[in-house]
């Protein structure tokens, strides 16, 4: 499937129902439908060809996402550019990406014209937002006017539907190659792994850019309803999952930790919530058993990775109860299952498979993992060998088939010979009911090599001693 084709199988289930709704802005399939036809052709008229790069720079935003269906629809390659980065660090994307348009909003037209000098290839700006861009942009109903209506589809050439940039930290970002059929792989995980009743009310609140936007596209499949954050906001969060009725939702462990913490969460009704995914980094076991106690048994995790979006390992919310219906503390640590239709196994160094209950590398095959890095076939064939997807994160597999992560590869602290897993130590500090959230890193020691240090984010009101911690 093209990523338009969620957009289109949703509107066959009600072309009236609402599809994108931001505030009191609410757009039908129909209108969604309309509007990225407009998209393409505007593309397309700029001189856009199949598998040419389109970029977009915005915070969550309707327009901005419906964007997302017209590049597909002019067999152009969607490149979502987070709006966090730096302006050198996004124009190294763009330019080594070779996007040839790159639409944004008017906020970050400042973030933009830092970018221009350093984006040669680039031939079409669009601001979306603003009637008079500063130069070269072009205004977004200017861009699109006088169009021809009617449904638009170019047949790109390759099956790429999107390049995500990544690995900022270790070293240049590389740029993920995911196709249609990856993402048909993790939209098909989504609904068949986790639960929905009825269509589907999705609340987004992370950016869209990441792991809140490619969850939308199962939720359009089901012509679900897809209520858009523009910024992060937990009173407004709560209002809105009550206000319209939410089923479904995703936030982070750092975003849940204060959520936790918030004095209108007992105050709300969150009854209408069939599945509350967290993910994207590791989370609490104490923290997450609250959160079933406080927020109800809906609770679900996903883990993935850019090169494997999403759905490697799940653990739906009844997973997280023992036959009895009493709290699985011991699974609450684990990053779920593995998903039907992926092969996960456990490597050493070697390349060689390890049995259950060892510890090693998390290694997957599926068609979920993505085609490659753009322009980078050593990155691409490192990543994949001995036959395996190297996701670079170390674990084990338990007696029952469930998942633990333990830390990243080349996070892992090593002192005085000894391996210390990150995620180990946090889940411990964790425990402390002054501490919100926290990482553990290895900072060089003259004797024991590295030494292990936590960084601490404590409760509002609360304080806790350096040798306190140590002694905990």
């Amino acid at each position: 499937m093209r990523l338009s084709d969620y957009l289109d199988r949703g509107a066959t289930l009600g072309p009236d129902a609402p599809c994108l709704v931001l505030g009191d802005d609410v757009r039908s399939y129909r209108q969604v439908q309309d509007l990225t036809y407009t998209v393409a052709g505007a593309l397309l008229r700029s001189g856009i060809s199949a598998d040419d790069k389109v970029a977009i720079l915005s915070a969550n935003d309707s327009l901005a996402f419906s964007c997302v269906f017209g590049i597909s629809r002019a067999g152009a390659v969607w490149c979502p550019i987070n709006p966090r980065n730096e302006a050198a660090e996004n124009a190294e994307l763009l330019d080594f990406f070779d996007c040839t348009c790159l639409i944004y909003q008017k906020y970050f037209e400042p973030l933009v014209q830092q970018m221009l000098p350093n984006l040669l290839k680039l031939t079409t700006l669009v601001c979306l937002d603003s009637i008079e861009p500063a130069a070269p942009a072009v205004a977004f109903d200017l861009w699109t006017a006088e169009l021809p209506s009617g449904p638009v589809v170019v047949e790109p050439v390759d099956d790429i539907a999107m390049i995500v940039g990544t690995g900022g930290t270790t070293g240049k970002p590389k740029g993920v190659m995911l196709s249609g059929q990856n993402l048909e792989t993790m939209s098909a995980l989504t609904l068949i792994g986790y639960p929905f009743d009825g269509r589907p009310v999705y609340l987004a609140l992370a950016p869209l850019t990441h792991a809140a936007g490619v969850l939308c596209f199962p939720i359009m499949a089901l012509g679900g309803q897809v209520v858009v954050m523009p910024k992060p906001d937990l009173t407004q969060f709560l209002y809105l999952v009550a206000h319209h009725r939410v089923t479904h939702t995703f936030l982070p462990p750092t975003l849940i930790y204060m959520l936790l913490g918030h004095q209108n969460l007992v105050k709300t009704d969150l009854s209408s919530l069939q599945c509350f995914w967290y993910g994207a980094a590791p989370i609490s076991a104490a923290r997450l058993e609250e959160a079933i106690q406080v927020i109800g048994p809906v609770m679900a995790q996903l883990f993935g990775q850019t090169e494997a979006p999403m759905m490697i390992s799940m653990m739906p919310p009844q997973d997280h109860f023992n036959p009895d219906g009493s709290i699985a503390n011991k699974r609450l640590s684990s990053a779920g299952r593995p998903a039907p239709l992926v092969t996960l196994a456990v490597m050493d160094t070697a390349g060689n498979l390890l049995p259950t209950g060892e510890r090693g590398e998390i290694v997957v095959r599926s068609s979920l993992v993505m085609v490659g890095y753009y322009k980078n076939p050593d990155a691409t064939a490192d990543a994949g060998k001995f036959g395996w997807h190297h996701t670079g994160d170390i674990g084990y597999v338990d007696a029952d088939n469930f998942l633990f992560i333990l830390d990243r590869a080349k996070d892992m602290i090593i002192t005085g010979g000894f391996n210390v897993y990150s995620a180990e130590v946090e889940q411990a500090v964790l425990e402390r009911p002054e501490v919100q959230d926290c990482a553990v890193i290895g900072l060089p020691d003259d004797k024991w090599g590295e030494r292990v240090t936590a960084v601490l984010q404590l409760h509002e009101g609360q304080s806790i001693s350096a040798d306190e911690v140590r002694a905990f």
